[in-house]
């Protein structure tokens, strides 16, 4: 199966390039796995603003929220927040 289609909001984005080079490049890597392994990369549910269901991991002291968008096979990282 091929993987999921990875779809980053701009505000994400810009947080990702104010990060130091190597850890910018890790979560490169993380995002590459979170295509191939969705699910799998999930450590955590909550719910967004609009009430959807998100998943998330941490890395770095940061953690990624994103939605998974199993009818039209895309991985939508919505927000960088500082974890606790």
């Amino acid at each position: 199966m091929k993987p999921y289609r990875l779809l980053a909001d701009w505000e994400v984005v810009e947080q990702l390039n104010r990060l130091p080079v190597g850890i910018r490049r890790s979560f490169r890597n993380e995002f590459l796995r979170l295509k191939e392994f969705p699910d799998a990369m999930s450590e955590f549910e909550e719910p967004g603003d609009d009430g959807r269901l998100l998943n998330g991991f941490i890395r770095h002291g940061i953690a990624v929220l994103y939605w998974i968008d199993f009818a039209d096979r895309h991985v939508k990282v919505l927000g960088l927040t500082r974890a606790d």
